[in-house]
């Protein structure tokens, strides 16, 4: 089942990331990477056409309280949602909490590992702190980037789905999961190996 999230008052750093709420100052850095052609496509939505369109992102994420802001050398370079995942279609989860996260970066910042770090401390957060037992994360077929995102960060496979995009288009979805005890077995394997 989809458990309540409110990422209001949560902050998280990494080595070299600030994970925090969105806040009004975020504008123009927020319109500055949404409005780059084929950023926004890979994860369903168009290029912000204006800071108004950007403006109006922002107060969604600022009220809604469930996407963070990542933030990098002082500027944010993108965001991290953790979304509802479709209890319709996966049903066989009700009785386990979950959620699933979706997460967008800067062009200018692609292929330097920073998802993937954000990813994995907000993991680590929402197995540790908020308590959940699974994660979802899906990406389009046509999506490499955000496949090796997730298989580095331990998504397997669960299930081929279909994602309809805010423009109407009909998108080939895997999606991924991640356990808490899957989690929980590779921290004390990780654990072993540095002790060793």
């Amino acid at each position: 089942m989809n458990v309540p999230i409110d990422l209001s008052n949560v902050v998280l750093h990494t080595e070299r990331l600030t994970i925090r709420p969105w806040n009004d100052a975020d504008l123009h850095d927020l319109y500055e990477y949404a409005r780059v052609d084929g950023v926004g496509q890979m994860a369903g939505w168009k290029p912000h056409e204006s800071i108004e369109e950007s403006a109006r992102i922002l107060k969604m994420f600022i009220d809604e309280k469930k996407t963070f802001a990542l933030e990098y050398e002082g500027k944010v370079i993108g965001s991290l949602g953790i979304e509802q995942y479709s209890e319709e279609h996966f049903p066989e989860f009700e009785d386990q909490k979950a959620r699933e996260i979706g997460y967008v970066l800067s062009k200018d910042y692609w292929g330097q590992g920073l998802m993937p770090e954000a990813v994995r401390e907000v993991i680590r957060y929402l197995f540790e702190e908020a308590g959940l037992d699974v994660i979802f994360c899906g990406h389009f077929l046509r999506n490499i980037q955000s496949q090796r995102v997730q298989e580095k960060c331990g998504f397997h496979h669960y299930a081929y789905d279909t994602f309809q995009t805010e423009t109407g288009l009909i998108e080939d979805n895997e999606v991924n999961i991640l356990t808490k005890e899957e989690y929980d077995a590779k921290e004390r394997n990780d654990t072993e190996i540095i002790a060793s």
